[in-house]
């Protein structure tokens, strides 16, 4: 496990967004979060908690016009972080997933360290707005995370009629879904989990 670093720092400055992202996968789930987005920031908080991930993220977007930049780039900026902590994935199991319920609301996410971006997202939500959150930007975020870390990741709500419940469950979902992939696998030593020799 020595080639895997475990931790990064990423920073991100667009016209649009200034981010950075600091993560350690060895964390115990503490998270310190200021997006300005406060149903984004309670997102991000379940994947640190659910996930052990200790995540740092300070973003400034341009609210003024929308969360949309705000959210999608810290996905990107957060991607781009675990790709670094993830390192060459020599030992890890590679697989993972989960189901989390949360009163009426189920979630189901699978996630491969592939190396490869993909997104199959099936959430569809009971009503557009969570609060001020527009819920289009589970998506967004789930997007640029996916196509920065390199990782494919099956997102699919199987029930619910509360949109938080929804959201929550979904990200609940990932942080488990992540944890069990990211873990080490004992057996496998300093192999990567793959035919290819590399991920």
């Amino acid at each position: 496990m020595a080639t895997i670093q475990r931790t990064a720092d990423i920073h991100r400055t667009t016209l649009e967004t200034q981010i950075r992202v600091k993560l350690d996968l060895e964390g115990t789930g503490k998270s310190q979060l200021a997006t300005g987005v406060g149903f984004f920031d309670h997102m991000l908080d379940q994947i640190a908690r659910h996930g052990l991930i200790d995540m740092q993220v300070d973003a400034r977007g341009d609210l003024h016009i929308d969360a949309h930049h705000t959210v999608e780039d810290v996905g990107i900026t957060l991607g781009q972080a675990l790709a670094q902590a993830l390192g060459d994935k020599k030992g890890l199991t590679r697989y993972g997933h989960a189901y989390v319920p949360l009163d009426e609301a189920l979630s189901r996410v699978v996630v491969d360290l592939s190396g490869r971006p993909g997104l199959e997202f099936n959430v569809d939500f009971v009503r557009p707005r969570i609060g001020d959150f527009d819920v289009d930007l589970v998506r967004e975020f789930f997007q640029g995370l996916v196509n920065h870390a390199g990782i494919t990741v099956h997102i699919d709500n199987l029930r619910g009629v509360n949109a938080h419940h929804q959201a929550e469950t979904v990200f609940k979902a990932f942080a488990r879904a992540l944890r069990m992939a990211m873990t080490a696998d004992p057996r496998l030593g300093e192999a990567v989990p793959s035919t290819k020799g590399s991920l």
